[in-house]
């Protein structure tokens, strides 16, 4: 059994984060925007509080540098790339589909297509498959007043995945099932927000518990 810590959307707020640790998890997984627009630097000093394996990736609110910070922090950057620990594989895919509102780290779908492909083809089938993206999969936990805004390019890769982890939209926080995937979006954790995974032996066995600190 692994106790998972899913954060993401701090935005630059962290006065959460030893509430956060308290939980106990084995694995740390953040979802992006660590910043409100930077500075980097402040990422890397958060992410050097977290004693356990961390996975992270850009939100749409990171600068692009924040590749470089992540690289150069104690967590691994799972930004268009794939790994396996374990009974898990975990790939990532960072920043956002594009937006009205014009943030640093927006894609375009082919874009988003196209890392999220390579990642894929370096993915090892596992007991968990897990994503870590940003934005949600279009059609799931995506709804912004009645307009769907999740990626359709991570949406056309959705079952190849056992659990989804995704953040971005703010008011979507929650659980759902579809196709037999389960998506999770943790909500903000700037407000106190996270989600605790529990992983069991056996494939499927997921259970997903809201939280707020």
């Amino acid at each position: 059994m692994t106790r998972v810590l899913l954060i993401a959307d701090l935005h630059g707020r962290y006065g959460k984060m030893d509430a956060f640790l308290s939980l106990d998890p084995d694995i740390v997984i953040i979802s992006g925007d660590l910043t409100q627009f930077g500075p980097c630097e402040d990422a890397q000093e958060l992410l050097a509080r977290i004693d356990v394996p961390c996975f992270a990736i850009p939100g749409n609110c990171d600068p692009r540098e924040i590749l470089k910070s992540l690289e150069e922090s104690n967590a691994v950057s799972l930004h268009g790339s794939s790994m396996t620990l374990g009974k898990m594989t975990f790939t990532g895919i960072g920043g956002s589909n594009k937006t009205p509102f014009g943030t640093p780290y927006e894609l375009s779908e082919e874009e988003i297509e196209a890392l999220l492909s390579e990642a894929m083809a370096r993915m090892e089938k596992n007991v968990h498959n897990i994503l870590v993206c940003h934005a949600p999969p279009h059609g799931t936990l995506d709804r912004v007043g009645e307009a769907r805004v999740g990626s359709t390019a991570i949406r056309r890769h959705l079952k190849r995945f056992d659990l989804v982890c995704c953040a971005h939209i703010h008011e979507a926080k929650g659980i759902m099932e579809e196709g037999g995937v389960i998506v999770v979006n943790p909500g903000p954790a700037a407000e106190g927000n996270c989600a605790l995974i529990t992983l069991g032996d056996e494939s499927r066995d997921i259970k997903v518990e809201l939280l707020t600190v």
